[in-house]
């Protein structure tokens, strides 16, 4: 850190009944009063050099002996009065990176300017930080700092302004250029071999050396800072972006779910706590100004940091702009997040769940918005042929490898994000105020064709099934209609043949994907599993026994009385136990209307009902039953 020393003359000041004074042959005649303390000193040394106490003497009346002068709204108190008083005594003063702006500034109060005299503190306090304090960047910073405590005083002089010009410009320097001036980040690197040598002193500053130094600054003076260096040369994102990181984690608070329940709690007791909004408010600012900062490439920052910072825009209550900005870019980068990233908690007391799904499902929908597919070849126009013509066969093979590797990389993106919210929905599946449409709603924002399996699937409403048990049986079969057997793994359908909070008729479709899936692997099925054996005993089913024909005939329910056609001529054991189950389920008719209207019904049917000519796929698996007679 760089200094200057003014002054020759040893410091004679003292305190004496509260009073300050100095110790001098000739006796005192001005009594100068700064902000409740008092000063006993002379006129002609401080007369001489300050222009405003020339001028406050001349307008006040003299005394017997004293006379006196208020200076109640002096800048930087009595320590940068004592520097002014004791440069006019020639006492020596050290000016430095920590009081030359109060220095300043108080100089500037009492306009010891060169039209007073000549090389006064002015001119000697602009010279030094002009030529020293400018020049190193850890005198920059403190300089900066500092200023902090006189923001009017430090903008009408230029004293902010040039710190932040002379900063950016060192940032956008090469480090090498740049002197540190035993910088936090330089310090953390010297460290003191064994023989007593600096090992570390001759090793290049990183490229972001000067995230740590500026990341001391209070969030106004770093945003202008940040500001003035992303408008200067072109600096990387990323180093943008590791910076920003940096600050966040040092100022920003760390609040876990524990933390955002207690404060909830303690908000509806008592909503008029001032500090607490006074502390909430700064937290608030400094979030939106660090989102206001973010580059727009989408490798500056991580989806984790990203996500980070939407979970404290949810505690602090930040505008719906920055939420929804943070949405945006988080969207942007999906697949790189994690479980533990997407674990918002909820601050709304108009409900009472864990997590913030709504959040969650705006990201969803900004991913699935950018999340198109490019075209797999070159756009057409009329002009086609000529431009065809014009451009060599080798530009055509790269542009269309080009827009499939960045299709591929689209669809590979929603593989990853479909995973990822399956994982999603069997940790919120848990929450007992979960509502049943919302994990509804989530779970259907995937497209079908990114879930290559509905294993992780299943376990989520697994898990909501028995977190819910008050669940009724139109409920439990909304919720089952988004699953779709036929990805279910043998495992999990194994799983789900014994589980008992399944509806009736999920059962029996696993149950039958199971057997058709056996059949197209080993070629014929001579025997049920045991726990398919088990399952339909259960229900009063004799597997061994075909069960009589079903018609539009039988006594059965009206809510029951679904079309039957296609099952009148069973060909196999399994096909009328499949009928008999899909009888014995009682499913309203009405149910699927109000889901999927006709066509939903429709399709249900063909997909439970085996027709009488069995499509291809299930050729195999019916002709394995049949005896030669038959198949002859």
């Amino acid at each position: 850190m760089k200094f200057m020393k003014l002054g020759s003359r040893p410091d004679t000041f003292y305190t004496a009944e509260s009073v300050r004074s100095v110790s001098s042959e000739v006796s005192s005649d001005l009594i100068i009063q700064v902000k409740g303390s008092r000063y006993l000193l002379h006129k002609f040394p401080l007369l001489s050099k300050c222009l405003r106490l020339q001028r406050l003497c001349s307008e006040s009346p003299e005394s017997s002996q004293h006379q006196i002068v208020q200076l109640p709204d002096f800048p930087g108190g009595v320590e940068a009065f004592e520097i002014c008083a004791k440069f006019c005594y020639g006492i020596t003063i050290t000016l430095s990176a920590y009081n030359i702006v109060s220095a300043r500034c108080a100089a500037e109060y009492l306009q010891m300017t060169e039209d007073v005299e000549k090389g006064n503190l002015i001119y000697k306090i602009e010279v030094f930080f002009n030529s020293c304090l400018l020049h190193g960047w850890r005198d920059s910073i403190v300089t900066l700092q500092s200023t902090k405590a006189f923001p009017l005083w430090s903008e009408d002089l230029g004293i902010t302004s040039r710190c932040i010009e002379a900063i950016a410009s060192k940032v956008l320097t090469h480090p090498s250029k740049v002197s540190l001036s035993h910088s936090y980040s330089r310090r953390g690197r010297d460290d003191i071999s064994c023989n007593g040598t600096e090992s570390q002193r001759h090793k290049p500053a990183t490229k972001g050396w000067w995230a740590e130094d500026m990341a001391e600054l209070s969030i106004d003076l770093y945003w202008r800072t940040m500001i003035a260096i992303k408008s200067g040369v072109k600096i990387p994102s990323n180093l943008i972006g590791e910076a920003l990181k940096l600050y966040a984690s040092r100022w920003l608070p760390k609040v876990s779910s524990k933390d955002v329940y207690i404060n909830k709690q303690e908000a509806s007791e008592d909503s008029d706590s001032d500090s607490s909004n006074e502390v909430t408010s700064k937290h608030r600012l400094l979030l939106e100004s660090i989102i206001s900062l973010l580059p727009a490439d989408k490798e500056a920052v991580s989806c984790s940091f990203l996500l980070k910072l939407l979970k404290a825009a949810n505690i602090l209550g930040a505008s719906s702009s920055s939420k929804i900005e943070l949405a945006r870019r988080v969207a942007i980068q999906l697949e790189e997040a994690t479980l533990n990233d997407l674990l918002i908690p909820s601050v709304s007391y108009s409900n009472d769940t864990l997590y913030d799904v709504d959040i969650v499902m705006t990201i969803l929908e900004q991913f699935m918005l950018q999340g198109q597919s490019p075209p797999t070849s070159p756009p057409r126009s009329k002009l086609g042929y000529e431009r065809r013509r014009s451009r060599s066969a080798e530009n055509i093979n790269f542009e269309l490898q080009e827009s499939r590797r960045s299709s591929s990389a689209s669809h590979g993106s929603k593989l990853k994000v479909a995973k990822l919210v399956d994982r999603y929905l069997q940790e919120i599946a848990r929450d007992v105020n979960l509502h049943l449409s919302k994990f509804i709603t989530l779970a259907e924002s995937i497209p079908d064709f990114s879930r290559l399996d509905h294993d992780d699937l299943y376990r989520a409403i697994d898990i909501y099934l028995k977190a819910h048990p008050d669940l009724n049986k139109s409920e439990r079969k909304r919720l089952c209609r988004i699953l779709d057997c036929r990805k279910l793994s043998m495992e999990v359908c194994m799983h789900a043949a014994k589980n008992e909070l399944l509806p009736l008729r999920v059962v029996v479709q696993v149950l039958f994907f199971e057997q058709a899936r056996a059949a197209m692997a080993g070629g014929k099925v001579t025997e049920l599993p045991s726990n398919i054996k088990a399952l339909l005993a259960g229900h009063n089913i004799d597997p061994s026994r075909p069960p009589p024909p079903l018609s539009t005939a039988s006594t059965i329910a009206a809510e029951d009385q679904w079309s039957m056609s296609g099952l009148r001529s069973p060909k196999s054991k399994l096909s009328s136990t499949l009928r008999m189950k899909l009888a014995e389920d009682d499913l309203d008719e009405s149910d699927l209307q109000s889901e999927g209207g006709i066509s939903r019904t429709s399709k249900f049917k063909a997909f439970c009902a085996l027709p009488t000519r069995p499509k291809r796929m299930f050729s195999k698996f019916l002709s394995s039953n049949r005896n030669p007679s038959e198949k002859n």
